[in-house]
C-alpha cells in the first residue's frame, strides 16, 4: 500500500466546497466558543481563545479564502493545529470525518479562487474532490 494510502485527514467544510488537513497537524477539534477579539488584527483573525489556559489564536479560513462571513452554526468548528511550535485554531463551516484518499492530484494554479500554493493536491474519492491544505502556506499568508 502507497504512502498516499495509508496517510490519515481530517476532512471538513467551507461552504459547499470539502478540504482537509493531515490528521498529524491537528491537535484537536472543538465545539465554538467565545472568541476575544483583538484590535488591529488582520481581516481574517477573528481573535483568540482561551483552551484549558493556553491562549490561542483563531483565525477564519472562511474569511481568509475570501468568502462572505455566516453566523456560526451548532455544526461550526476550530480546528486546532500545530504551526511552528504553536497551536492556532481554524474556524471551519463544519468537520465530516477522517479519510484517506487513494489518488491525490498535484494542485492547480488556482482552486475555486484560492491560489494553488495553499494546497498539496487534490484527494479524489469516489464521490468527490477535496483540496487538501498546505498548512504552513495557509498560515503563512501576507
Amino acid at each position: 500500500m502507497s504512502e498516499t494510502a495509508l496517510t490519515q485527514y481530517v476532512q471538513f467544510g467551507i461552504g459547499n466546497e470539502s478540504y482537509a488537513i493531515k490528521i498529524a497537524e491537528v491537535h484537536e477539534i472543538i465545539t465554538m466558543q467565545d472568541i476575544t477579539e483583538i484590535p488591529n488584527c488582520q481581516f481574517y483573525v477573528k481573535g483568540v481563545i482561551n483552551l484549558r489556559g493556553k491562549i490561542i489564536p483563531v483565525i477564519s479560513l472562511r474569511s481568509l479564502f475570501s468568502l462572505q462571513d455566516q453566523p456560526y452554526s451548532k455544526a461550526t468548528r476550530i480546528i486546532v493545529v500545530h504551526h511552528q511550535e504553536e497551536a492556532v485554531g481554524l474556524i471551519v463551516d463544519r468537520v465530516h470525518k477522517v479519510a484517506r484518499y487513494e489518488d491525490i492530484q498535484p494542485p492547480l494554479e488556482r482552486i475555486g479562487g484560492i491560489n494553488g500554493a495553499y494546497f498539496t493536491g487534490i484527494g479524489v474519492s469516489d464521490k468527490e474532490l477535496v483540496g487538501i491544505l498546505k498548512i504552513d502556506e495557509v498560515l503563512l499568508r501576507k
